[in-house]
């Protein structure tokens, strides 16, 4: 009988740990994200105008638990920006190719930039607030912003000061007398990803 008793304890102890350890599973999910349904658009100003295109994401994924990102990274291809406002194609190759170029974005030299997420607050309404570090031409900043949430589409439009990461084309963060000239120092991002 007190075997039984014995073997019992041992079974209950077992089950016990092992619906622990399966809800510590369930609980942490990573997945990875479809490049291929994700979208990063930018969006760049001057006084008067102003120009668009996208840039591929060449990778990322995400690891959340209990309704909150623990961890979140994102690579996107600088090789890969295009433009989508001029239609004459002698004039958008020609932004395409000072963005590519050192005076913006220097793709030869660092043909990737990276988002990773340090902190983030659960998901409140579909909505979250996220911080984390992210990385153009070799150099790092953190930048918080919100983050919506719709089943597994991820979306957010996030503001980023060029003039940071030593992107001095047009800024009057670096020239003066540029009058008409000046390029915003602020471009944004609007990101759109979806998880496999």
């Amino acid at each position: 009988m007190m075997l039984k008793t014995g073997i019992m304890k041992t079974k209950n102890l077992a089950l016990a740990i092992l619906v622990l350890l399966s809800g510590q599973v369930l609980l942490a999910q990573k997945a990875e994200v479809d490049t291929k349904e994700s979208s990063v658009k930018w969006q760049g100003k001057k006084i008067g105008s102003q120009h668009e295109g996208i840039i591929q994401l060449k990778n990322g994924f995400i690891e959340y638990q209990d309704d909150q990102l623990i961890a979140a990274k994102f690579v996107m291809d600088m090789t890969s920006i295009t433009n989508t406002d001029i239609e004459n194609e002698n004039y958008n190759q020609k932004l395409v190719g000072h963005l590519k170029s050192d005076d913006f974005f220097g793709v030869e030299k660092f043909p990737t930039a990276t988002f990773e997420l340090t902190q983030s607050s659960k998901f409140t309404n579909g909505k979250a607030k996220v911080s984390g570090d992210i990385t153009i031409k070799g150099k790092t900043e953190e930048i918080s912003f919100d983050v919506e949430r719709r089943g597994d589409e991820y979306a957010t439009k996030v503001s980023i000061d060029r003039s940071k990461f030593d992107v001095r084309y047009g800024s009057k963060s670096f020239f003066n007398d540029l009058g008409d000239k000046a390029i915003s120092d602020q471009f944004t991002l609007e990101i759109r990803f979806v998880i496999k």
